[in-house]
């Protein structure tokens, strides 16, 4: 039998790789629990939610000194102001869905069929993507319109659905919107910032009577292979999608997706 350690590992891993590219982590979470028995029950399901703080920290270490400029600019510079609220609008639409309907969403949404769907159709939606001649006009995540931000933050909503991705939602409406790739990208990184650590602040509150001192060692483990997996996948992620775009990432998800459904098919 895997070791309780292991399987921290492994769903550190798995968080790490998945979270900021556009293939879903909280598909694929749900699709290791389903198909590798890793990690069913009420705490690693908060398990999978408390190791997303660990790729978040990834992402404030990676861009430590713009976040640091940025806050103690905050009172005194418009521009840093501006971005601070622009990040607060695109936070919004998810935050009110979230808390009005999270648990009707996890209660119908939360099943495989609709992540490997998802995976699929999210797949097609990024080759399609690809395929478009784009003419960006914003090529600074920091300096977006302030309705653009909104429409980013109202994008991010779809990835509610699991399988949606929430890099790729954010990703994919920043692009729409006149965004260049590394621009879109570099947004959908801030952007996760506030929308995971309130995930994180939320679940953790709802689940903290099935946490013990005899889960700290498990989800410290997750936590910080999901932080070391992810500082080397972002710093990759933005140089590779620049160069390449999402080819690899819409095959992925359908390839993925289509395996679930034929393993779910067989009654898997």
């Amino acid at each position: 039998m895997m070791s309780d350690a292991v399987r921290a590992i492994i769903l550190g891993i798995v968080e790490g790789v998945t979270e900021f590219i556009p293939v879903s982590s909280t598909g694929h979470l749900l699709l290791a629990e389903r198909f590798f028995d890793l990690g069913e029950g009420p705490f690693w399901k908060s398990f999978a939610i408390l190791i997303q703080l660990g790729a978040i920290l990834a992402i404030v270490a990676l861009y430590f000194f713009k976040l640091w400029r940025i806050a103690l600019g905050m009172f005194t510079d418009p521009y840093a102001r501006r971005f601070v609220i622009g990040v607060l609008v695109a936070f919004l639409p998810a935050a009110v869905i979230g808390a009005a309907a999270g648990s009707y969403i996890k209660a119908f949404l939360f099943n495989p069929w609709v992540v490997c769907f998802s995976l699929i159709v999210g797949g097609a939606i990024l080759l399609w993507i690809d395929q478009l001649e784009f003419d960006p006009h914003e090529h600074d995540a920091t300096t977006f319109p302030l309705p653009m931000y909104l429409w980013i933050g109202i994008a991010q909503c779809m990835a509610m659905i699991p399988g949606v991705s929430r890099s790729g939602a954010t990703i994919v409406g920043a692009m729409l919107l006149g965004a260049d790739k590394r621009a879109a990208a570099e947004f959908s990184f801030f952007l996760a910032i506030p929308t995971m650590v309130g995930a994180f602040v939320y679940d953790l509150y709802k689940s903290r009577g099935e946490m013990t001192m005899d889960h700290a060692g498990i989800v410290a483990i997750g936590f910080v292979v999901s932080f070391i997996t992810a500082m080397i996948v972002v710093k990759t992620f933005l140089t590779y999608v620049t160069r390449h775009g999402f080819t690899l990432f819409a095959w992925w998800r359908v390839i993925v997706g289509t395996l679930g459904l034929m393993a779910l098919a067989m009654g898997r």
